[in-house]
């Protein structure tokens, strides 16, 4: 050996005790922050144990009606998997240090070339998703299953099957093992430094950090659209937003985002933004910034909302612009709001909203699609327990289900890059707001998922709002709605057979291509994603998209085109301040999107 080779194997050794050491330092921290966990229903960690019973209730039921059916599947199992090992046996008898033929269907966990190349690693992969593939068979075939149970079971398993990839484990993932040893183990220090700061940050929960926090700022970077916080009360704060064309269409428009996420996703960088893009178009904008509530916040519920939020920030639209009509846009849980605020002034003579759109929105929850797997009372009884408990339901525990929707992508795969691979969260402003959520009131939250989206009062007997009992049928002015085709949280066939029962006698829907984030934030700009439209619906929604026009390109233009047509003249452009009662509070984003609230 060299002096130079000796002088790197001390260098090397060096590093390796030193990243030990620090290993068995971060050790300790993770464990003090894990003993800081907070309580926490364990009913909002899994399905009730009704639904396991019910399952091997129908599994037995199965087997003995046709004992041959378990005798096939099992046969056909353990026959792919001693077909793989003595495939792989017979090369390395023959010195052939390759895996066998490899007809597994692509898939990104699996994507780095040694799960193709190495006949250990081929091995695992292949016998995972054979494993995979005889669980999901078993589960689809459970015949004596209430739909709603099996489309329940199949959800979970497959939670249990994505969690058990050998990608997530460090013994079984060539990429992360390899990274260990070209770096000394310093990936996985880093990893664990990812791992300690997550949990820490977290109060001794496991939320993956998507974002990397520290190259964004609200106001600076992302939600920097020029404006005025022209009102506020204890719910909204009320943007106006300043114009940059000379003339404006008479009628404003405001729009009221969910409150359960910050409503800088319509304005993240000035290239994604709704907000600008519309503000461009010639349009007075408004848009309610919803506050962050805390635990004296427990008693709020939908009335509140819709009085001191959607009725409020209407009125005070108009007394601002001197006009006698607002145009609205509502997006999800904030678009089913502002139906239910249509149906109440329908009752109340109030011509205040002139048309309405729609985001993401359902009104009829007889189908809440994958999201439907979290709305049977074992659930809802442990969020209820829990809500009434801290007297909000905190961020992380909604933002957590709805990463598990998509858990291959916003759980294992970033906690793989991170936790295993020792990588800094990347700087994507999309997910940064992922990661940004808000709390949610109990009392609001229960009239939610027990009115509405379990006993679905709106579309059927009727919900009440502030003393009037409204139904869909109660809304009258045109609406337009704006569905995503792959949505996971509001199905765009759901949104679509809600929207279609509307009392409205002017209906128009759009299906945009993506999701329920990428498939709204979609500017002309990019040329991403295209939209389909229709003028008939009175089929169903397979109908309805069969015999639909493909649009390249955003919804946007379309959907402004529509708006354009009930948002009267032109006329100079409104400044904000100019009107003597409501001054300028302070500069767009305004406060309450920055509030970050401890839970005590």
């Amino acid at each position: 050996m060299t002096t130079k080779e000796n002088d790197n194997s001390v260098e090397n050794l060096e590093v390796l005790n030193a990243n030990l050491a620090r290993i068995e330092e971060l050790s300790q921290r993770l464990v003090a922050s894990m003993f800081n966990k907070k309580e926490m229903n364990p009913g909002l960690q899994g399905p009730g144990q009704d639904l396991f019973e019910k399952a091997a209730a129908a599994y037995t039921s199965g087997v003995m009606a046709d004992p041959s059916r378990l005798f096939e599947s099992q046969v056909e199992f353990w026959g792919k998997s001693l077909t793989q090992y003595m495939a792989v046996q017979q090369n390395l008898m023959q010195g052939i240090l390759a895996p066998p033929e490899d007809n597994t269907p692509p898939d990104p966990r699996f994507s780095t070339p040694l799960w193709d190349e190495h006949p250990y690693f081929n091995l695992i992969k292949q016998q995972y998703l054979n494993s995979a593939e005889a669980i999901s068979d078993a589960v689809e075939g459970l015949d004596d299953l209430e739909e709603r149970d099996h489309k329940r079971l199949k959800y979970f398993t497959q939670q249990i099957v994505d969690m058990m990839s050998p990608t997530n484990f460090l013994g079984t993932n060539p990429e992360a093992l390899t990274r260990a040893v070209e770096t000394n183990g310093q990936s996985l220090v880093n990893g664990l430094e990812n791992l300690v700061r997550d949990v820490e940050n977290s109060d001794g929960e496991l939320m993956v950090t998507l974002a990397d926090k520290s190259a964004f700022e609200v106001g600076r970077n992302i939600g920097t659209t020029e404006g005025s916080v022209v009102f506020r009360n204890e719910i909204i704060e009320l943007i106006q937003y300043a114009p940059t064309t000379e003339t404006v269409h008479k009628t404003p428009l405001i729009i009221f985002p969910p409150w359960i996420n910050r409503f800088y996703i319509l304005d993240l960088k000035e290239k994604n933004s709704l907000i600008k893009w519309i503000v461009d178009q010639g349009y007075t904008l408004f848009v309610a910034s919803w506050k962050n509530p805390d635990q004296s916040y427990r008693d709020f519920g939908i009335d509140d909302y819709v009085e001191k939020g959607f009725l409020t920030a209407i009125d005070q639209v108009k007394a601002i612009t001197g006009e006698k009509q607002v145009n609205a846009v509502g997006y999800c849980i904030a678009g089913t709001t502002l139906s239910m605020t249509l149906g109440l002034l329908e009752k109340r003579g109030d011509k205040s909203v002139k048309s309405a759109t729609f985001f993401t929105t359902l009104t009829d929850f007889s189908d809440q699609g994958e999201f439907g797997v979290f709305l049977t009372d074992d659930f809802v009884d442990a969020i209820e327990e829990q809500a009434n408990r801290v007297g909000i339901l905190e961020y992380f525990i909604m933002s957590r289900t709805f990463s598990y929707l998509r858990a291959n992508d916003l759980i294992y795969g970033p906690a793989i890059r991170s936790y295993m691979l020792g990588e800094a969260p990347p700087a994507f402003d999309l997910l940064y707001w992922n990661g940004d959520g808000t709390h949610l009131p109990a009392a609001m939250l229960m009239e939610y998922l027990r009115g509405l989206c379990q006993q679905n009062r709106f579309a059927n007997e009727g919900f009440e709002v502030l003393g009037e009992t409204v139904t869909v049928k109660d809304v009258k002015v045109p609406v337009c709605s704006i569905a995503c085709e792959t949505d996971h949280i509001a199905a765009w066939s759901s949104c679509y057979n809600g929207f279609r029962d509307l009392g409205s006698r002017s209906k128009t829907f759009l299906l945009s291509e993506s999701g329920h984030i990428a498939g709204i934030v979609n500017p002309p700009s990019k040329k991403k994603y295209g939209h389909y439209t229709n003028t008939d619906m009175k089929g169903t929604p397979e109908a309805w998209q069969s015999d639909a026009d493909f649009n390249d390109g955003s919804w946007w233009p379309t959907w402004e085109a529509w708006l354009k047509s009930r948002s009267g003249k032109m006329i100079p452009a409104r400044i904000p301040g100019q009107e003597k009662l409501h001054p300028i509070l302070g500069p767009a984003p305004g406060t309450y999107v920055k509030e970050t609230i401890k839970v005590s």
